[in-house]
């Protein structure tokens, strides 16, 4: 398979985000103007209680 050629065709298209997790940069690329897809997704739970309550402030 080969792939000349398809760089440009690729580049000279309307972009089209795909966020995975934080939804706040799919809104913010949404408010933009942007096409975005969201793909709700959270990490694993964290051994780490310090850990998991920074991933729980974040997400």
């Amino acid at each position: 398979m080969t792939t000349e050629g398809k760089l440009p065709d690729l580049l000279a298209g309307t972009p089209v985000f795909v966020n995975v997790g934080v939804r706040s940069f799919c809104d913010a690329l949404g408010e933009a103007g942007y096409a975005v897809v969201q793909v709700e997704w959270s990490p694993p739970p964290a051994d780490d209680p310090e850990i998991a309550a920074l991933l729980d402030d974040l997400l």
